[in-house]
């Protein structure tokens, strides 16, 4: 009988850890419904998903750096075409937002707008295009958490880009909240499910102001990197567009 129930411990430890082992797993899920493998390069991952990359895609070949892409290793933050329609706008809009588009100003200025992405210099696409790129593959567990209202003691940590820029990457854990009961909600600190944040440093000797991006689907993994993909709607091209706004508006003088 004592030996019935050691045996019996036994497996309802094991059934318990492989229950936590799980629910620790889930934690690293933020959502997205990316899969996480890919077969073939990031270039190819870009290619593969004309409605969100399309113009990356085209942008990083106008740059250069198709090469870059397909066989060096390293990790992408991924911007969505999102934010390059909305960078670039219409010549003239009556669309809240769309008149600090570079097309309306350069409308505004009597200079020749943008029809195509070729009609960028190419130095400009590279230079921001840089600043999504990171030495070696990282995986959002591989990243330290963060915690924006406790960064002296959850500050994630400062990596250096391609463009030689610094971002800081961290991942925010959030609260697991039970409101099954409306009059007894619970909440467990940083239980919850997990997010991959970027968040660019214009300037290093002013360290608290940031640009900061939540990832909408993280950990993709090409044959040569990994992406993590940048939500759109919380995002401008380039982390801070008032910069390359002013460098296509000083290219067309």
């Amino acid at each position: 009988m004592r030996k019935a129930k050691i045996i019996g411990y036994a497996s309802l430890t094991m059934l318990l850890f492989a229950i936590v082992s799980c629910k620790k797993d889930a934690y690293y899920k933020d959502g997205g419904l990316a899969q996480a493998k890919f077969d073939g390069s990031i270039m190819d991952y870009l290619d593969s998903k004309p409605r969100e990359f399309d113009s990356i895609a085209k942008i990083i070949r106008l740059a250069g750096l198709e090469e870059d892409f397909k066989t060096k290793e390293f990790t992408f933050f991924a911007p969505r075409d999102e934010n390059i329609k909305k960078m670039i706008g219409q010549a003239k809009s009556n669309v809240p937002g769309n008149q600090s588009s570079v097309n309306w100003l350069l409308y505004d200025l009597g200079r020749d707008t943008i029809k195509t992405l070729a009609d960028v210099d190419s130095t400009i696409w590279r230079k921001y295009l840089l600043r999504y790129m990171f030495n070696n593959k990282r995986k959002l567990m591989d990243y330290p958490q963060i915690d924006f209202d406790l960064l002296n003691v959850y500050k994630g940590q400062n990596y250096t880009s391609f463009a030689n820029t610094v971002s800081n990457i961290g991942v925010v854990y959030n609260d697991a909240i039970n409101d099954s009961d409306k009059n007894n909600i619970t909440r467990l600190k940083y239980m919850g499910y997990r997010q991959l944040y970027i968040s660019y440093i214009p300037d290093i000797s002013r360290p608290n102001d940031w640009r900061s991006c939540p990832v909408a689907s993280s950990d993709i993994q090409p044959d040569n990197g990994v992406v993590h993909v940048i939500d759109y709607t919380k995002a401008q091209f380039g982390f801070n567009q008032s910069d390359i706004l002013l460098d296509i508006l000083e290219s067309k003088r």
